[in-house]
């Protein structure tokens, strides 16, 4: 099955821009991405690849438990999962905006037959207008619990399905130069040909609620751009920062 007359987006939401960097997933974010998927849904098709399982869970629940942390944060993903599925659920809804649900491992891009099936799946459910909401499959897996807040997820995917643009959504305009930051004005690198000198540029500050950080953000773009694909770093804190990218509107860093 091919892929529509229709541009493909890959869209990573890590936690910070779900949560806008509070405590719990915000309503108004989810509501202002699903506006911009509205807005642009005759042009476009979206893939979404979302965090914040862990940040639902724990508006509900504080587990008590003497495990490793990492199980904790797997059992907090694992109850979170479904109520931020019901809040995209929701807010889409009203919309006119259909959703699903993949849950995906790393394992499942080593096998010949599962990236086929999972190309297949979300062709079928790009065709009859569903977008995929894709997380880690936490209760598995710990790679991106530890490491990675879903950016490396997010560029695998986007390589198997051969999406135009992945945008990454973050809480900075972009990557900064290091001498910018230095000095506390920040400035974006906007355009980037060359990862190997973008590395030098970048600190390995993690961001607030996610594990990822610039760092797992370069490694993403890198497997992108193996598998010929354009990554753009946005600020997904601001309101209709898709629409604001693809206009030109706002400063963000393309990774060519």
């Amino acid at each position: 099955m091919d892929k529509s007359d229709k541009k493909r987006i890959l869209l990573k939401l890590g936690s910070n821009t779900l949560t806008k960097e509070t405590n719990h997933i915000s309503r108004g974010k989810i509501e202002d991405i699903g506006m911009q998927i509205a807005a642009l849904k005759d042009k476009y098709e979206f893939v979404i690849v979302s965090s914040g399982a862990i940040a639902a869970a724990k508006q509900f629940v504080k587990l008590e438990s003497q495990d490793k942390e990492v199980f904790v944060k797997q059992a907090l993903a694992s109850i979170g999962q479904p109520h931020l599925m019901r809040i995209y659920q929701e807010n889409f809804s009203d919309l006119g905006l259909l959703i699903s649900q993949c849950l995906l491992s790393y394992s499942d891009f080593e096998k010949e037959q599962s990236k086929v099936n999972i190309v297949n799946t979300i062709n079928v459910l790009l065709k009859n207008n569903y977008i995929p909401i894709i997380n880690e499959n936490d209760t598995v897996a710990t790679d991106e619990i530890q490491f990675g807040d879903n950016d490396k997820l997010a560029a695998l995917t986007a390589v198997l399905l051969h999406v135009d643009i992945l945008i990454i959504a973050t809480n900075t305009n972009g990557i900064y130069t290091k001498a910018s930051i230095n000095n506390d004005i920040p400035e974006t690198i906007s355009i980037v040909t060359d990862l190997k000198a973008l590395e030098k540029e970048v600190g390995d500050t993690k961001s607030s609620h996610g594990t990822g950080g610039m760092q797992s953000k370069i490694e993403a773009a890198t497997i992108a751009k193996e598998g010929k694909i354009e990554t753009w770093i946005v600020n997904g804190l601001e309101d209709n920062f898709i629409l604001k990218a693809l206009n030109k509107e706002s400063k963000f860093t393309k990774i060519v």
